[in-house]
């Protein structure tokens, strides 16, 4: 059960753990240890696998500190900041939201921005929801309804350029029924004649809205898609 208390904390990113403290900087290292047996290669890799979360959702926590928590919980050590479950759930769930309520505003403004200049790129067009969209290709076969179940070739990206999702990648051609995909989608995909590739610039929300999704789109993100419609299959 302590072990998986401490999991736990490790989730909700150890907040309590980084408030008015400092570090110097050999205080705050972790000593090297060998990794000799399955036991210290597991214990690391957790760290790693959490690490790696932590440091995508709080960029801006100090992990010696988050280190220093986990030492503290496993040594028994109380914590004097937040002695109670509950102090320490109520200050973590307030910093979430406080951090989430700066990433949607941030990100909103941000999306907002790229469209309104890339509105005036030559080819671009706009639809009435604010769809934006640029021909690419211009196939000659029937187009899709909001009804049809569609395959296609897609390349997702951030308006930053980082890509979260590509069949191209891949290498394998992706089907998908347009009623259960993101609005940008089911009205973009409506425009194509089959043998069409277009480039969708999707407002946030035509597109997962503040809720996100996974760890690469963040809340309110406008996003891009390279889409080529291979098929429509009913």
């Amino acid at each position: 059960m302590k072990r998986l208390a401490i999991i736990s904390l490790i989730v909700f990113g150890f907040f309590a753990c980084s408030i008015n403290q400092s570090k110097t900087s050999e205080e705050s290292k972790i000593s090297d240890k060998a990794l000799s047996t399955e036991t210290d290669s597991v214990a690391f890799t957790l760290g790693h696998s959490y690490g790696s979360n932590l440091e995508h959702r709080f960029p801006e926590l100090d992990p010696y500190l988050i280190a220093k928590g986990v030492i503290a919980a496993y040594e028994g050590e109380d914590n004097a900041l937040y002695p109670t479950p509950m102090a320490a759930d109520n200050a973590i769930r307030t910093y979430i939201q406080k951090i989430d309520a700066q990433k949607n505003q941030e990100n909103l403004k941000k999306g907002l921005e790229f469209l309104e200049q890339n509105a005036k790129k030559e080819g671009v067009q706009v639809t009435e929801s604010g769809l934006q969209y640029l021909v690419m290709e211009q196939g000659s076969g029937e187009k899709p309804t909001a009804a049809s179940t569609v395959r296609v070739h897609y390349h997702g990206t951030t308006i930053d350029g980082e890509v979260f999702d590509s069949s191209v990648n891949r290498g394998e051609p992706a089907q998908f029924p347009l009623n259960g995909v993101i609005k940008g989608w089911t009205e973009g995909l409506q425009l194509m004649p089959v043998g069409s590739k277009y480039k969708f610039f999707i407002p946030s929300d035509l597109a997962y809205g503040p809720r996100g999704q996974g760890q690469q789109i963040g809340p309110n993100s406008a996003l891009i898609f390279e889409v080529e419609l291979l098929e429509i299959i009913k």
